[in-house]
C-alpha cells in the first residue's frame, strides 16, 4: 500500500438489479450489479430534498459467487475500492466507467436469498417466514 494515498470506498444501499455471474474461459468468475445509495438533505426554503445515486459494483472470484445469494432490493454494506476504465467504441469516442471493485458484501436487514433456480425465494404465507416449519 502507498503511504501517500488510499483509494477506500464504503457504501450502504440496495441492490437495484440481481447480481449476474460471468465465468471466462480459464474459469475466472465476474459480477456485476448496481447499489443505489440515498441522500437527503434540507434546501434552503427547509423542504427535504432528495438524491439517488447509482453505483456500479464489481465482485471478482470467490466474492462473485458469494454475491450469487443475493437479490435485487437487498440491502448491503460494501467495502472496496474505486477503479476506472476506458474503451474506445466503434466510433473512436472515448468512454468512461467508474466502478467499485467489492472486498466485503455484508447483508443488511432481511435477507433477500434467491433459489436454486435464481428466483428470489418468496416467504411462507402461513407463517411469514422463509422457513416452512
Amino acid at each position: 500500500m502507498n503511504r501517500n494515498s488510499a483509494n477506500r470506498v464504503i457504501l450502504v444501499g440496495h441492490i437495484g438489479n440481481d447480481p449476474e455471474l460471468k465465468t471466462f474461459k480459464n474459469d475466472r468468475k465476474f459480477s456485476h450489479f448496481t447499489l443505489a445509495s440515498n441522500f437527503s438533505w434540507r434546501d434552503a426554503k427547509g423542504d427535504y430534498q432528495n438524491r439517488t445515486d447509482w453505483h456500479r459494483v464489481v465482485c471478482w472470484g470467490n466474492m462473485a459467487d458469494y454475491s450469487q445469494r443475493f437479490a435485487k432490493g437487498q440491502q448491503l454494506y460494501i467495502e472496496g475500492s474505486l477503479r476506472t476504465r476506458e474503451w474506445t467504441d466503434n466510433n473512436s469516442v472515448k468512454h468512461y466507467v467508474t466502478e467499485v471493485y467489492a472486498d466485503m458484501l455484508t447483508p443488511l436487514g432481511k435477507l433477500k436469498e434467491k433459489d436454486e433456480e435464481g428466483v428470489e425465494a418468496k416467504p411462507d404465507e402461513k407463517t411469514g417466514d422463509d422457513v416452512p416449519f
